[in-house]
């Protein structure tokens, strides 16, 4: 299937009518090593979307600093991230000049992956336990919020640094009780690797934690002065994701061979598998792929307000709609 699908894409490249030195660059930082949550990035790259919009789409790893700072800075013109890591960006007396211009996926996909058995299905079961935590404010206020709404205490909680690579494998070799995941990779991953887990997400637990996660960042400047070609770009990624929606093996056969970091090699189960799962959530119960609901984006950032985990209400920032198709 991979080979039918890659022919198909070069078919697609060599009946381009533009030239390649006619086509605009843009530079796509991601905020990880490519994954399933890139996908309809990648398709619409190899079935030749990107390039019928007249565009030549580089995709590049995060700096050290991390994509927002690579994207407010111009250095590239769109990337990946979250709405709650992105706050940072948001709330200070000059915001960085990003915007959020699609949802990739339209739910909050994330939540607390633990051995089964050890008590850990619901947030109170985290008391005494060991967490791994990557020492975020907001990561912790979260946790504490959720374990407090199912009657837990927080100060119970043993942390520790989170360097773990693998979470399925960490957690069977007792290196840790609990541990933050994105369930469409991580939560896959201990099914593709037999680790038996349980799992709890924070959407089910708090609706105002159902934020969107991940999203596509663009630089304010670029917008302003080439809202046309990002227009263009968005148009061409949402008929990608359109199709890993519809086609998830033919799109992660893509992800797999557009892949030049090499992370995802001996990876074809785990990407199959995941790709089955978020094919369904691009879109999942909205209109169209990419929107954001505005009550959903304004009640996460209202929550960090009302927490005192930012310094400004940032309700009703950060976000746009209106270079969707």
């Amino acid at each position: 299937m991979a080979a039918f699908v890659l022919t198909g894409a070069a078919l697609a490249g060599f009946a381009m009518c533009a030239n390649a030195e006619d086509l605009t660059k843009i530079t796509f930082c991601l905020d990880w090593t490519p994954n399933t949550n890139h996908t309809g990035l990648y398709a619409a790259k190899a079935l030749g979307y990107y390039e019928e919009a007249g565009l030549d789409v580089e995709f590049v790893q995060p700096p050290e600093n991390g994509a927002v700072l690579m994207c407010a800075a111009g250095q590239a013109q769109f990337a990946a991230d979250a709405q709650d890591t992105m706050a940072a960006a948001l709330d200070q007396e000059d915001p960085l000049g990003i915007t959020a211009v699609a949802a990739i996926v339209q739910h909050n996909t994330s939540g607390i992956l633990s051995r089964a058995g050890d008590g850990i299905d619901s947030p109170k079961g985290l008391e005494g336990k060991v967490y791994s935590t990557w020492e975020s404010p907001i990561e912790l206020a979260m946790i504490e919020y959720v374990m407090g709404q199912d009657g837990g205490d927080f100060s119970t909680v043993k942390l520790i640094p989170n360097d773990i690579t693998d979470e399925p494998a960490a957690l069977a070799a007792n290196q840790t009780d609990a541990v933050w995941v994105f369930y469409g990779w991580s939560g896959i991953n201990a099914q593709v690797e037999g680790v038996d887990c349980d799992y709890w997400s924070f959407r089910d637990i708090s609706p105002e934690l159902d934020y969107y996660t991940p999203v596509i960042l663009a630089n304010n400047d670029f917008l302003m002065e080439s809202p046309d070609t990002a227009k263009a770009f968005l148009a061409a990624t949402k008929k990608g994701y359109e199709y890993a929606a519809e086609h998830p093996q033919e799109a992660a056969d893509m992800l797999i061979e557009g892949d030049s970091t090499g992370s995802l090699e001996g990876a074809r189960d785990l990407v199959l598998a995941s790709q089955e799962w978020i094919s369904e959530r691009y879109v999942d119960d909205a209109d169209e792929w990419g929107v954001f609901e505005e009550d959903r984006w304004n009640s996460f950032y209202g929550w960090l307000s009302d927490n005192h985990l930012t310094k400004h209400d940032l309700t009703g920032k950060g976000f746009s709609n209106d270079y969707l198709p």
